[in-house]
């Protein structure tokens, strides 16, 4: 089965965003606020939208943060950002979308657990109730199975098959037999409920790359619903970015996978976007889609004493996020430029000449002097201080994108058909 065939054939729209029927995988993030603080809700909210996140998940965990939605969204459409906003229901959902019916409107997609809706006779209903609420407001629904919050009445009726008929599966294996189960019958419950097929994501998250892998190989082959991907917990730091990149990554190059999230756990303090920056490099480091332009810097060795090239591929990463929302709403294309910060002849020349504006800065014992060469040609030679040569190298870049990419108001709009 070749990549294009095993992306998902059922498209569900989000808003302005699809997602699967073959449209690009989308980026999401989630909140860290307290969703009754629209203030700081929707701040942070329109920081991930900028930083490149198509969807932005909220918790909605009690009635005041019911009744909060409704404002964050107006608070976002009156910035002129019109992020869908999805809510994320545990335990009460069925409730809050019922006395909340302006949160119900307000979002754009709910995120059922299935198993936290409830247990024994009434999981089924409570959960049928967020799907008939959905269906009502033409709202599409993520069913997201969650390896630590598994029902476990599946789980222990599954184990005793295991045991009862000798199976020989192990504990894991169960755990991701359930995982799908559940999954795929909660789909039928929706589609019971009133839903359509288009109005339908299935995730099943865990926090084990290689049990993540096997799970949607699995489920993969036997639903055509557009599927979400990321690690239940990737945990911080380089810890969290290489797990998800190796999980999602090898999914994504498979063809399975069509909206991820990189659920990174941020340090005190941290910024909420580095989840956005690390999905929205995911996918550009394999081809699926460009968000900013990338900059190429070497790793420094012994040839490398200074850290000026350190410093200014630092500098210049930060420039070109920070840039980024004004280009987007400026400039076509220029999410695809690229940029190389080097330091030493060794690589430099050569890496500078492959991106569209690039940087040699002198290794150790090399002459002061920093070879610029734009689209291939050597432009000109930049001397100076580290913030004489970050301050030339960026007015470069400002120039580049200013008259190399065409401006969002130079377009000409396609005539109507009609």
């Amino acid at each position: 089965m070749t990549n294009a065939q095993r992306r998902r054939s059922v498209a569900v729209k989000v808003g302005p965003v699809q997602i699967g029927g073959g449209a690009p995988v989308v980026v999401q993030s989630m909140t860290s606020t307290d969703t009754v603080d629209v203030a700081a809700t929707s701040k942070q909210a329109l920081e991930l939208a900028e930083a490149g996140s198509e969807l932005v998940r909220v918790t909605v965990n009690l009635p005041e943060a019911a009744a909060a939605v409704p404002q964050i969204r107006r608070t976002l459409d009156a910035a002129g950002c019109d992020v869908p906003l999805i809510g994320d229901f545990h335990y009460n959902g069925h409730i809050l979308l019922t006395q909340y019916p302006e949160c119900a409107r307000a979002l754009a997609k709910y995120r059922i657990n299935p198993g936290n809706v409830g247990h024994g006779a009434k999981r089924d209903e409570q959960f049928a109730t967020i799907c008939r609420v959905a269906a009502e407001n033409g709202k599409p629904v993520r069913i997201g199975v969650n390896a630590g919050s598994l029902n476990q009445e599946l789980v222990t009726a599954k184990m005793a098959e295991n045991t009862d008929r000798s199976l020989g599966k192990t504990s894991d294996a169960v755990i991701n037999e359930c995982m799908v189960l559940s999954a795929l019958q909660s789909t039928e419950l929706a589609l019971a409920s009133g839903l359509r097929p288009d109005q339908i994501v299935i995730s099943c998250k865990l926090s084990q790359p290689s049990e993540l892998i096997a799970v949607y190989r699995d489920l993969a082959e036997r639903t055509d619903q557009p599927l979400h991907l990321g690690l239940t917990e990737a945990g911080m730091g380089i810890k969290g970015l290489v797990w998800s990149a190796t999980a999602i990554g090898i999914l994504l190059h498979e063809g399975i996978g069509d909206t991820i999230r990189v659920s990174l756990t941020p340090r005190p303090g941290g910024d909420r976007r580095d989840e956005v920056y690390a999905a929205c490099e995911l996918l550009q480091s394999l081809g699926l889609r460009s968000f900013a332009p990338s900059v190429t810097a070497c790793p420094g060795c012994g040839r490398t004493t200074s850290t000026t090239f350190q410093a200014l591929a630092e500098r210049i990463q930060s420039y070109v996020r920070e840039k980024m929302p004004e280009w987007k709403r400026e400039f076509v294309g220029v999410e695809t430029m690229r940029l190389a910060v080097m330091g030493c002849v060794v690589n430099g020349p050569g890496e500078s000449k492959a991106a569209n504006i690039g940087i040699s800065l002198p290794g150790t014992g090399e002459a002061p002097a920093c070879p610029v060469f734009i689209d291939g040609q050597k432009f000109t030679t930049l001397k100076g201080t580290y913030d004489e040569l970050a301050a030339a190298f960026r007015a470069l870049v400002d120039n580049y994108v200013a008259t190399k990419y065409a401006r969002v108001s130079d377009r000409v709009p396609m005539p109507e058909v009609r």
